[in-house]
């Protein structure tokens, strides 16, 4: 059953008779549909009534206006205004522009600004590196989208994927202390995409691609990390793949197995399921199957795109052929990153003992944690509501913190690993259990560690300025 959370909450402003029991009648309203209350606060009060704010989490726009009717619905009671919480939050977006230096007289405008300012500009003109050191270039990343593949929603457009972009904008900020841009792209092949972030280079330290459609993310995210001097990052792909191998790496300290001797099933063929795959491999793991509607994913297999062909050569080593449920027989892992309810708790019996579950399809998993219970060793969804969240924001907050910290050129498969281990490395061995093999993604410090790994690995590897 679904949870209620901040996610559809409502802040319903009612006018209540100053008489013992009428709060309690429209408390209970709200209680009977479901409604959780969780916060009240008096905004008036003068003579027979008192008007209050109540805070109601829902669990659906659907329960939201069900929670509305009920409590419209209370006789006696006035509800003068319904807000929905998190369209409010949105209001006038969720970004703005601050200057670091206050201009309070002459002597600042022209340091600022004319003349003083040309002395810089000439110092970058002859020397472009200064760019990275004396404009906010080198803490600041684009957030780059066409809006074809955007959360659960899929192809909405450049404009309504805007509210996510500044919301990973705000996430780069609060965690990592970088400035980062939402660019919203009105686009029709990945050649739009490409020319449009080359003519942006100048302005950004970094680039991280977003909610882009498999499988142009792939030739989007190769040819611009072959033409441009700064760090190219398609979360959707390497944020996913990093936090997963750092959450499999402890789950597989809580089961006792090892990363090379696991048999991995992955559900999945597009862009996440490519870099997870990538990631497992280069992180020593041997035997991982990739699934899609077609089936397991094998050598000889027709009709697969350049993406789907390397999966072909590079993975399923054993050949292995048959659909989701017939090749996870004996696994011992299953990761998902595909869509709702795909399998059920007979299927994770057919797993090997002690089995690890990541069922990361959002809103709804692959195969619900309830159904899990007492069959796996440990289970992880992307969802905030369930123990072991994996979560892009423990990853590329710190990846860029690092990257740009130490002038990397672009990100690595080695810096990728570097943070992984440094994630996995937040959870320490006393804490360890099938319930937390992840960090919170609110726990301190997990951006500065992971970008101190990043940029030890960039500086090892030869990939700084």
């Amino acid at each position: 059953m679904p949870t209620p959370s901040a996610a559809f909450s409502l802040r319903i402003r009612a006018k209540i008779p100053n008489q013992p029991g009428e709060f309690a009648s429209l408390a209970t309203a709200i209680g009977t549909v479901g409604g959780s209350l969780v916060g009240i606060d008096i905004v008036g009060s003068g003579g027979p009534t008192i008007t209050r704010d109540l805070v109601v989490f829902c669990d659906s726009e659907e329960h939201a206006a069900l929670v509305e009717k009920a409590a419209r619905a209370v006789e006696g009671i006035d509800v003068e205004e319904v807000e929905d919480r998190t369209f409010a939050a949105h209001l006038g977006g969720k970004l703005t522009i601050n200057s670091k230096m206050p201009l309070k007289d002459r002597d600042g405008l022209a340091m600022a600004y004319t003349p003083g300012v040309a002395r810089v500009c000439s110092a970058i003109a002859q020397q472009p590196e200064l760019a990275h050191r004396y404009t906010m270039k080198g803490n600041t990343v684009a957030v780059v989208t066409d809006g074809t593949a955007v959360l659960g929603l899929g192809n909405i457009g450049p404009r309504a994927a805007m509210p996510v972009m500044e919301g990973k904008a705000m996430l780069f900020k609060t965690l990592a202390g970088i400035n980062a841009v939402p660019v919203c792209l009105e686009v029709s092949s990945p050649e739009e995409i490409v020319e449009t972030v080359r003519r942006m280079e100048p302005m950004f330290g970094g680039i991280n691609l977003e909610d882009i459609a498999a499988p142009h993310c792939f030739e989007v995210e190769r040819r611009l990390g072959e033409t441009l001097s700064i760090p190219v990052f398609h979360d959707d792909q390497h944020g996913t793949a990093v936090v997963v191998l750092a959450a499999l790496t402890n789950a597989c300290k809580v089961v006792a197995k090892d990363l090379a001797d696991l048999r991995v099933v992955l559900s999945g063929a597009g862009a996440a399921g490519m870099a997870i795959t990538k990631i497992l491999l280069s992180a020593g793991v041997s035997d991982v199957v990739a699934v899609d509607r077609m089936g397991a994913i094998h050598k000889g297999m027709e009709g697969l795109n350049p993406a789907m062909a390397w999966l072909a050569e590079h993975s399923n080593r054993a050949g292995r052929s048959g659909s989701l449920r017939e090749v996870l027989v004996g696994a011992d892992v299953f990761i998902g990153v595909s869509g709702p309810r795909l399998l059920g708790r007979k299927d994770l019996e057919a797993m090997a003992s002690d089995s690890i579950v990541f069922a990361l399809a959002n809103p709804v998993p692959e195969v619900l944690p309830e159904e899990a219970e007492g069959v796996v060793g440990v289970m992880a969804t992307g969802r905030s509501d369930y123990p072991n969240q994996i979560n892009n924001v423990l990853c590329f907050p710190g990846i860029f913190r690092g990257a740009l910290d130490c002038g990397a050129t672009s990100i690595t498969e080695g810096m990728k690993l570097a943070a992984a281990e440094a994630i996995a490395a937040a959870v320490p061995d006393e804490s360890l259990s099938a319930r937390e093999i992840v960090p919170s993604v609110f726990a301190p410090g997990i951006a500065g560690s992971v970008a101190a790994s990043v940029a030890e690995a960039a500086r090892r590897e030869g990939v700084t300025r």
